[in-house]
């Protein structure tokens, strides 16, 4: 599908309130057939979904640790995860210290799978992403690991206010540019 009808089937199911605020962007090379493009998204004619842009707002991660001590990403903990921590360890430990040892697993845990993302992200195709969208069910690009699918499904149509609003819990654990797009999203309702 030629860029053109794909950036016209995007923008079909972007929402009414977003329409005119939120671009899809891809600027030609057409002396390099076998080189694809880079592709982009623009919020507000600023360029909000480019990885190689060194003035976008968005933090990208280049670490583990980076996510581990990142404050903005808070880590919710279960009492099944303490108590799966409290039966895997040896002895008495305090209350407080099996809290901190679930959540440094499952930050652990959060941090590789940002990373793995991200790292998908920078390699993935933009339109091969865009068409894998178009033939997916909404729910499915909502519960991604891309980040690309979650922020074109935060931008359609087809995800209403209600939903947008109960999501806020999982939207924490994502990264950084689905949290902007998510909060944009917000702020529109």
């Amino acid at each position: 599908m030629s860029w053109s009808k794909l950036k016209q089937q995007l923008e079909v199911f972007l929402s009414p309130a977003l329409n005119g605020r939120v671009e899809y962007r891809a600027p030609g090379y057409r002396y390099l057939p076998d080189k694809s493009g880079i592709c982009y998204i623009q919020v507000d004619k600023k360029n909000i979904l480019h990885m190689s842009d060194k003035t976008n707002p968005i933090r990208w991660y280049q670490t583990e640790l980076e996510i581990k001590n990142d404050p903005d990403i808070q880590i919710p903990v279960s009492s099944d995860e303490i108590e799966a921590v409290r039966k895997g360890t040896p002895g008495t430990v305090p209350e407080d210290r099996l809290i901190v040892i679930a959540r440094g697993r499952k930050s652990t845990e959060h941090a590789k799978e940002l990373l793995s993302a991200q790292a998908t992200l920078s390699k993935s195709n933009f339109i091969v992403v865009a068409n894998k969208f178009l033939t997916t069910p909404i729910e499915e690009s909502l519960e991604s690991n891309d980040i690309l699918l979650n922020v074109l499904a935060l931008v359609d149509k087809r995800v209403g206010k209600k939903r947008i609003v109960n999501m806020s819990e999982k939207i924490r654990l994502k990264h950084p540019i689905v949290q902007y797009f998510y909060e944009l999203r917000r702020s529109v309702l």
